[in-house]
């Protein structure tokens, strides 16, 4: 039976931002805005410390999405439930505004799970992580950039898989976050179960473009994120968002909604104006992806190594 180890773990997970126009439930890009969890096995019970984003707000107890993954994946190693578990998280990542906070959380829960047991990586390799995190999210776009850092294309095959791109140095995400939430089943509810072929058409041909503008010539990335799958068919439950990206779009200015909303991601630099409404992040692009860190001594890359698929 597998043993836990002494000594909390750290993990650094980066918000994500997924769809990217075309990409539908397969882009994704992680940005420069984290959620930071500490945990470690205790005597007895779940005892969560929530700070910054979701405080007050997010639960303090084992239905914490983070205890629920760490659970999941102690199961998956063949590891029995530990007496208890303490957490302390440090969150930076707006709560449901299509930047991935649930996706951060499962992603910083198996992870930290990972590492709290003996031989965890071996037990549970990298390919392994990234389909324990699809499984959990439900799609892999937000939990592989999560995971790798830098512009993921995510399929599922059946499994999960994805390999990760570096985007051009010009690249410059900046994310615009309005103060009303969404809730991506909501978003997922307004879809059609079909679309027309022409559009789906076009935009098989803005994905394919969308890959070349952001690793070699960003200034193609407005054409390239044009969309006919989603984001219209979402106008109705966000008029705020798709206002915005509209606005900036007629201005010349690469805007998409992020995720299924309501926060907007423009490709800057650009100068943006808004109103008080909204908040201006400026976030970057995350090279990285999630980090863990054991007993303050030895940092672990996120876990999957740029440009191989898993």
């Amino acid at each position: 039976m597998p043993r836990f180890v002494t000594g909390p773990v750290r993990v650094r997970v980066p918000a994500t931002s997924a769809n990217l126009g075309p990409g539908f439930d397969s882009f994704g890009l992680a940005l420069c805005l984290y959620d930071e969890v500490r945990a470690r096995v205790s005597g007895t019970g779940v005892r969560v410390i929530v700070r910054g984003e979701g405080a007050g707000e997010l639960a303090t107890d084992e239905s914490h999405l983070v205890v629920r993954a760490m659970l999941a994946t102690f199961e998956r190693l063949g590891a029995t439930r530990p007496a208890g578990l303490e957490l302390a998280c440090v969150n930076a990542i707006p709560q449901a505004r299509g930047l991935g906070s649930s996706s951060a959380a499962i992603v910083a829960g198996i992870l930290a799970a990972r590492a709290l047991v003996e031989g965890g990586a071996a037990m549970l390799d990298d390919a392994g992580v990234l389909e324990l995190a699809s499984e959990l999210e439900g799609h892999p776009d937000n939990v592989a950039p999560c995971l790798l850092g830098g512009f993921t294309i995510a399929w599922l095959a059946p499994g999960a898989r994805a390999v990760r791109l570096a985007p051009a140095d010009r690249v410059h995400p900046i994310v615009l976050v309005p103060t009303e939430r969404g809730l991506t089943a909501q978003a997922r509810a307004a879809l059609p179960a079909t679309v027309p072929h022409a559009d789906a058409a076009r935009n098989a041909g803005r994905a394919a473009l969308f890959v070349h503008a952001l690793t070699a010539d960003p200034g193609l990335l407005l054409p390239a994120t044009e969309d006919w799958l989603h984001q219209r068919y979402r106008a109705s439950a966000a008029p705020a968002t798709y206002a915005l990206v509209s606005d900036l779009r007629a201005a010349g200015i690469a805007a998409v909604v992020s995720g299924a909303g309501p926060s907007v991601l423009v490709f800057g630099p650009a100068e943006i104006p808004i109103t008080e409404s909204w908040r201006l992040l400026d976030v970057g692009v995350d090279a990285q992806g999630a980090v863990v860190e054991v007993d303050s001594q030895h940092a672990e890359r996120g876990p999957v190594a740029a440009g191989r698929a898993s």
